[in-house]
């Protein structure tokens, strides 16, 4: 499949992309202003009117990560001690997570940072705390998703880092994050 053959939606209007990033408090990156000016992503959200999913979208991460502190006894180390009450851990992990770069839907469970307000910056594939680069930037993650269609092919390096997120990701790799009582 070449990038002409990917059923790209019309791309939206300026007017409907600021209403999109003023509705859901985001600033998207240059790169995707660009991408969705011209295309809509085939099967991604539809930023002129699935504010419903759209929201849902944005609380996934961190709804994710709290399952897995609740679920599975997730617990980094630098996140402090272990509180014994699940109020005061989600007050904790949705602290850390509303510090960290909001993460932009853009199709499936696939995220691109909004921060830094550049060009490049990663994709991340978030399902609760198994986190992964799924592109080293946007255009890469766009070839890999819908072109060859090959997830699994090496990236180039580097990959930007992104406070928080790029953390998660070499953490999904490791056994040293905490897992009820395990250390």
């Amino acid at each position: 499949m070449t990038w002409n053959e990917v059923a790209w939606g019309p791309g939206y209007s300026q007017g409907e992309l600021d209403g999109a990033q003023e509705r859901f408090g985001l600033t998207f990156p240059p790169d995707l202003v660009d991408l969705l000016l011209q295309h809509r992503i085939p099967g991604g959200w539809d930023w002129s009117k699935d504010d419903d999913r759209i929201m849902k979208m944005l609380a996934l991460p961190l709804d994710g990560i709290l399952w897995d502190v609740e679920n599975a006894g997730l617990w980094w180390p630098e996140w402090g001690s272990r509180p014994p009450t699940e109020n005061e851990r989600a007050e904790i992990v949705g602290r850390i997570v509303a510090d960290a770069p909001k993460l932009i839907p853009l199709y499936g469970h696939r995220f691109i940072p909004e921060e830094p307000s550049e060009r490049g910056n990663p994709i991340f594939s978030v399902h609760q705390s198994d986190i992964i680069y799924y592109g080293s930037d946007l255009t890469n993650y766009l070839i890999r998703e819908f072109v060859n269609r090959r997830p699994s092919a090496p990236m180039p390096d580097p990959i930007r880092r992104i406070r928080f997120w790029s953390d998660a990701v070499d953490r999904a790799g490791e056994e040293a994050c905490y897992r009820d009582g395990l250390e």
